[in-house]
């Protein structure tokens, strides 16, 4: 019997690692989604709020067609999930993998597409930061950013590195103040991770590597050790080593990376429009690989009625009903400090503007009032664009 995860129907199992497992599913309506479900150990109450936060922030992420939509989360639940837009294709590291690196206008292509989808993350006040190959799916509209919305669970605590399956693919492209174990990161973290993925893409290596994570986090975190660009072709080696800088202030901002982007295709004479259409044709020759497309039995579709049934009447989303278990509340002190992990540069309330009302119902009260002041401040702002 297929199994449920919030109001979604699980059809199949689409992988697995470090950080849980993901699923394809469906909404009773039977629109396909993407649905991760985490980890339960090391899960603690602040953690839990901190993806509560980063989760309901993460709906309102807009502007983009490189980000995966956010639709759901529940970071109460006893294995807490968020559900993403599902999209079809491979991922950036199975099409070099098995195709070969991307010629020079082709990875020019697809770093100033990665700059437009992070530069929306964090204008909602979000970092990604676990950005990698495995997290850029290449599908029919071109790449596409998913798991943004796990920042909460990414901050890089030493001993969640050595989660299996997990640190061999992540580790390799953490930033150094990352891999250290610093506790607050910035958007230069993933300026340095779009420079891993760039790396990858042209030349299909990392910028360190080796038989184990610990000596790969040793390297990443010595100044003394740069990052290996062999293979890289000589025009895009400034634009790669700029975003590998030791140093979060010697990187450069999203829209300096986009812009050098656009100055590599303007010097191969392809227009943007064009050099996305060939990034297209490149990874996606043979098709696009789309697990929905699969028919479904006629007991899955049933399930799916009966799914229907069951969630009408309910909360559109466990983020706008009462947690299921008191016991899981943050401590005050908890609360404060996930309040660290809004980006200094989150754009205040304009003045005079009037606040919305809070998605919430009154039932359901805020990891913090300092969580629920900067989530006001996030509506009030995009409800001005």
């Amino acid at each position: 019997m297929s199994e449920r995860i919030g109001r979604f129907t699980v059809a199949k199992e689409l992988g697995s690692g470090g950080m849980g497992e993901v699923y394809l599913a469906y909404t009773p309506g039977g629109d396909p989604v993407a649905v991760k479900r985490i980890r339960s150990d090391k899960l603690d109450p602040l953690m839990r709020a901190r993806f509560e936060k980063e989760a309901l922030i993460a709906r309102t992420v807009v502007g983009t067609n490189r980000v995966a939509r956010f639709l759901d989360a529940d970071p109460f639940a006893d294995r807490p999930w968020l559900a993403m837009e599902y999209v079809a294709g491979r991922t950036l590291l199975a099409c070099v993998d098995e195709d070969g690196a991307l010629p020079l206008p082709l990875v020019a292509s697809l770093g100033a597409l990665l700059a437009e989808g992070l530069g929306a993350v964090h204008e909602a006040g979000l970092l990604h930061r676990d950005l990698k190959p495995q997290n850029v799916i290449m599908g029919k509209e071109g790449p596409t950013i998913i798991d943004f919305g796990l920042g909460a669970f990414m901050d890089a605590a030493k001993e969640s590195l050595s989660h299996s399956g997990m640190i061999i693919g992540t580790v390799r492209c953490m930033p150094p103040e990352q891999a250290s174990g610093h506790p607050k990161v910035t958007a230069a973290a993933d300026v340095y991770a779009m420079g891993t993925v760039l790396l990858y893409a042209a030349a299909r290596h990392y910028p360190y590597d080796g038989a184990a994570w610990e000596a790969i986090a040793m390297q990443v975190a010595n100044p003394d050790v740069g990052p290996d660009l062999g293979g890289v072709p000589e025009e895009l080696k400034p634009l790669i080593a700029a975003t590998l800088a030791h140093l979060p202030e010697d990187r450069p901002t999203l829209h300096a990376v986009a812009d050098a982007c656009a100055e590599l295709l303007n010097a191969t004479g392809l227009a943007p429009a064009d050099a996305r259409l060939a990034l297209i044709a490149r990874t996606t020759a043979g098709g696009t690989a789309d697990a929905a497309e699969q028919p479904l039995s006629p007991s899955f579709e049933r399930l799916l009625e009966d799914q229907a049934r069951i969630v009408e009447g309910a909360p559109d989303s466990p983020l706008d009903g009462p947690r299921t278990s008191p016991a899981t509340d943050a401590p005050d002190a908890a609360d404060e400090q996930s309040a660290l992990l809004v980006p200094e540069s989150a754009e205040p309330v304009a003045s005079g503007q009037a606040e919305p009302k809070p998605r919430r119902s009154s039932g359901r009260p805020p990891a913090s009032k300092r969580v629920a002041d900067e989530l006001r401040a996030g509506y009030a702002a995009s409800a001005a664009l």
